[in-house]
């Protein structure tokens, strides 16, 4: 086989390959075999048809065609090896020459990798923020817990701003009940500002067994933006009574004796949160700094696919949420061409991220081993609540694991970038990004304890096949490796 690259621009070649057509009997032989059992015959049984009544009847232009699309994908694939280039996305594919018993010819056009060296990093500076804990960060934290363990009780006085209610929602429009927009027994915060406009308001005052109207625009619904008279009925107003800041309060939230015991743990769990968002500070930030030092083309393809991922990704979010772009566009003051140029330079980003680390991983012989697999998976298999092995399984069978290994390969090529640049923090003091990780890790060890061995083994025969794999991933976003599971002493409501 003969493969001739012709660059068509510097993120795009032209494959010109040229098949000796003795090359091609495997795969006739295999087309006639599969041929063979679909062709009915009178004396013939399916499967034993002979192959020059399959050229009678079927036509040799068939075969030719079975044969070729059996034997592309590897040709391809051999041409794609030999001219050592790195393939982005799927190919554009031609058949050129295709003469019965001579030769076999066909062209890919695909988009590639830049061809760049990634520049010395180790004068790059980051800053960061401190991670400095407040008095008022503690006290905040706590309040939160205070407000898991609240009691509502019976008012006896008209509703007033943090009052919970219990109401029931009807609305009119010219005096016909609309009736999506019913709600009976509706648990509802007095001042949350978090259902229909001038609700606040109205239940501001309000006793029980009370009954009020006013007017406001439906906010969904078949007459989503319409004005109707609403009527709210209240049938209960009660007052949220927050435990006492005490001995009892911390035996009761968590597993310490004194209120002092888990003041303490709780500056210790938000020195490590920040000591985490450090670490992804300098990430982020180490990243965008050796960007602004190299400078390569992007193939427009991939950038095109980059953008439709993240606009298809927002549009499930969205669903989700019950929100439209419209309405998500108005809550950010965007307008549609700024969040199009936002989405673009977003995409560039990524992809030109993606570019960064994997060269940097070549240069640096990273690779991946199958005990970090392992170890991905399960933290993500934690992370969404399923075992490891079925996680492993359904990256195995949806073709996800040359993804996987792309995306742990390139935090592998991250933290190199973040461990060879100078980190410092808001005050000036210089940090260490390895110091930090293994405080972090160690911290997780012992608060957890280690019990994913078996998991992890699990998984090894995953992480062989993925480690096998090529890397096709498209350009993902960095994630934040600071531990987010991390474990709080304290107990939930």
């Amino acid at each position: 086989m003969k493969t001739d690259v012709e660059e068509l621009t510097a993120t795009r070649v032209k494959l010109t390959v040229e098949v000796p057509f003795d090359e091609l009997k495997p795969n006739l032989d295999k087309a006639y075999k599969e041929l063979s059992k679909q062709v009915r015959l009178k004396g013939f049984r399916p499967g034993k048809v002979p192959a020059r009544l399959i050229d009678q009847y079927v036509g040799r232009g068939a075969v030719l065609q079975e044969a070729v699309n059996d034997a592309l994908p590897e040709l391809y694939g051999r041409a794609v090896e030999e001219s050592e280039v790195f393939v982005l996305g799927q190919p554009d594919v031609e058949i050129t020459n295709l003469d019965d018993g001579k030769e076999f010819a066909f062209t890919a056009e695909v988009d590639i990798r830049p061809k760049f060296e990634v520049p010395d990093f180790k004068d790059l500076e980051v800053v960061v923020d401190d991670a400095v804990v407040t008095p008022d960060e503690v006290e905040e934290t706590i309040g939160n817990l205070r407000e898991r363990f609240a009691a509502l009780t019976a008012a006896s006085r008209p509703a007033e701003n943090g009052d919970f209610v219990s109401i029931d929602l009807a609305a009119q429009i010219d005096g016909e009940d609309v009736e999506d927009a019913r709600t009976t027994g509706y648990s509802y915060e007095v001042g949350s500002k978090s259902s229909i406009e001038g609700l606040d308001e109205a239940l501001a005052g309000m006793s029980a067994e009370e009954s009020k109207t006013f007017t406001s625009t439906l906010a969904g619904g078949e007459h989503e933006g319409e004005e109707a008279e609403v009527t709210v009925t209240v049938h209960s107003v009660k007052i949220k009574e927050l435990p006492e800041l005490d001995d009892e309060f911390a035996q009761l939230a968590s597993e310490f004796d004194t209120i002092g015991e888990l003041r303490a743990d709780v500056r210790k769990r938000l020195e490590r949160q920040k000591r985490g968002q450090q670490l992804a500070q300098a990430r982020d930030k180490a990243l965008e700094a050796l960007l602004e030092k190299i400078d390569i083309p992007l193939p427009d393809g991939v950038i095109e696919g980059e953008i439709t991922r993240r606009n298809e990704q927002l549009e499930q979010q969205l669903q989700y949420a019950g929100l439209t772009k419209e309405a998500y566009l108005q809550e950010e003051e965007k307008s549609e061409e700024e969040f199009d140029t936002e989405i673009a330079e977003a995409a560039r980003q990524a992809v030109k991220g993606g570019f960064v680390l994997d060269q940097l991983a070549l240069q640096e012989e990273l690779n991946v081993e199958n005990e970090e697999l392992s170890e991905y998976v399960v933290t993500q298999a934690m992370q969404i609540g399923m075992q490891p092995q079925q996680l492993a399984q359904h990256l195995t069978e949806s073709g996800q694991l040359p993804a996987l290994v792309s995306e742990v390969l390139r935090t592998k090529s991250l933290n190199v970038l973040v461990e060879n640049v100078k980190i410092v923090d808001e005050s000036g003091n210089e940090l260490d990004a390895d110091t930090i990780q293994r405080e972090l890790g160690g911290e997780t060890v012992e608060e957890t304890g280690d019990d994913t061995g078996d998991d992890a083994a699990g998984a090894d025969d995953t992480a062989e096949a993925a480690a096998a794999s090529g890397d096709d991933a498209k350009p993902a976003d960095e994630a934040d490796d600071a531990d987010k599971a991390d474990e709080a002493k304290t107990k939930d409501a």
